[in-house]
C-alpha cells in the first residue's frame, strides 16, 4: 500500500491529475465545504484571542484546493495573520497562490487550526483475518492480481491492537490494523502549540465495526478493485475511535451535523425570493443542492469528523453539539 500510494517512481498519489481526476471529495463537491472550514477558523481564531500569526494546516492537501478556497473565503484582517500550510507528498501545483507553504511535513509549534480531510484513509496499514484454527494472520496480496491469501501471524503489537479495539475471534473475523493511523494523527496534533485539530474521514467506532474488510480501490471515477499497483487510490476506512489522541477535550460528530452547525444547509430558498430577485433565487437554489450533496446522510453527511481542542476552548459554533468529552490519557 505505501510503495503504490506514494512510491516516487509511480505511486498514485504522485500523478499529474491528483485526486480529483479519480473520485470527488467534499472539497470538490461544492465550495460550501471550504466556506464551513474557513468560518471554523475564523471562530478558532476568536477562540485562541486572535493570536498575531494564525496557522491553516491542511494534511493531505492533494493539490491544495482546500487551502486555497479557505484563503479565499477568510477576511482581510485574518489573511494577514494568516500562515497557511498545505502538507502533500506531490510536488507544489502551480496554480497554488503564493503564500501558502508547500511541505511533505506537518509543522510543529504552530496556532491554529489543523484539518485533515480524507488523509487518514490512505495512510498505509496492515490488514489480518483469523484462519480456520482461530489464529489472526495477516493478509498478504499479489500487487499484480490482487489475489489475496493468509500469511504470517500478527505481531504482538498488531494483536494488542486488534484486542483493544478491534476484537477478531471467529474464523474469517476481518481486521484492519489502525496503528500506524493512531501514529500519524498524534504526530500531527502534536504540531499544535495550541488550536483545533479536525479529521473527517468515512470510518467506524467500536459500537459499529464492519463485518467485513472496507480496502477499496478507486480510479477515473469508478470503484475497483484493490490491487495494489499504483494504478488505483487503495483505501480504507478510519477507526475513527482508535485514532483519538488521550487527554483532549474531544467530539465524534457526523459530517452532517458538523456542517449544519457551521452554517451549511441543503433547505431550499424561499420562493418569494423567485419573484423578487430571481437570480439570487437560482444561486441559492444551486447552493442548497450543493448543501444537501455536503449533507445527504446516506453519502458525504455520513463521514466522521474527530474534533480535539489542544489548549483552547470549543469553537462557538461546534460547541452546542453533543458528546463533547475530555478522554482519559
Amino acid at each position: 500500500m505505501e510503495r503504490a500510494l506514494y512510491d516516487p517512481d509511480g505511486g498514485f498519489y504522485r500523478r499529474p491529475e491528483g485526486p480529483a481526476g479519480h473520485f470527488r471529495t467534499s472539497v470538490h463537491a461544492s465550495p460550501l465545504f471550504a466556506r464551513a472550514v474557513a468560518r471554523l477558523l475564523r471562530e478558532v481564531d476568536a477562540a485562541l484571542g486572535r493570536p498575531e500569526e494564525l496557522s491553516f494546516v491542511d494534511v493531505g492537501a492533494g493539490r491544495g484546493e482546500l487551502t486555497a478556497g479557505v484563503l479565499a473565503e477568510v477576511p482581510a484582517d485574518v489573511r494577514d495573520r494568516l500562515r497557511p500550510y498545505a502538507v502533500e507528498l506531490a510536488a507544489r501545483p502551480d496554480a497554488l497562490p503564493a503564500g501558502v507553504l508547500w511541505t511533505d511535513e506537518v509543522p510543529r509549534g504552530v496556532t491554529g487550526l489543523l484539518f485533515a480531510n480524507e488523509w487518514l484513509d490512505n495512510v498505509p496499514l496492515d490488514a489480518g483475518e483469523v484462519d480456520d484454527a482461530g489464529v489472526l494472520r495477516y493478509v498478504e496480496v499479489d500487487t499484480t492480481t490482487g489475489a489475496e491469501r493468509l500469511g504470517d501471524r500478527v505481531t504482538a503489537a498488531d494483536a494488542a491492537w486488534a484486542a483493544r479495539w478491534w476484537p477478531a475471534e471467529r474464523p474469517g473475523d476481518a481486521v484492519e490494523f489502525g496503528g500506524p493511523r493512531d501514529a500519524a494523527w498524534a504526530h500531527a496534533v502534536a504540531g499544535l502549540e495550541r488550536g483545533l485539530a479536525v479529521a473527517v474521514d468515512y470510518g467506524h467506532t467500536a459500537a459499529r465495526r464492519p463485518p467485513l474488510a472496507t480496502r477499496a480501490g478507486f480510479r477515473s471515477g469508478r470503484e475497483v478493485a484493490p490491487v495494489p499497483d499504483g494504478s488505483c487510490d487503495v483505501t480504507a476506512h478510519v477507526a475513527l475511535d482508535s485514532i483519538a489522541v488521550p487527554a483532549l477535550h474531544s467530539l465524534w460528530t457526523t459530517q452532517r451535523d458538523a456542517l449544519r452547525a457551521l452554517g451549511v444547509s441543503g433547505a431550499r430558498p424561499s420562493l418569494a425570493l423567485a419573484s423578487t430577485d430571481p437570480v439570487a433565487y437560482l444561486r441559492a437554489l444551486g447552493g442548497a443542492g450543493e448543501g444537501a450533496e455536503l449533507t445527504d446522510a446516506a453519502g458525504l453527511g455520513a463521514f466522521g469528523w474527530l474534533v480535539q481542542t489542544v489548549r483552547m476552548p470549543v469553537p462557538e459554533s461546534l460547541e452546542p453539539l453533543p458528546g463533547w468529552q475530555t478522554l482519559g490519557s
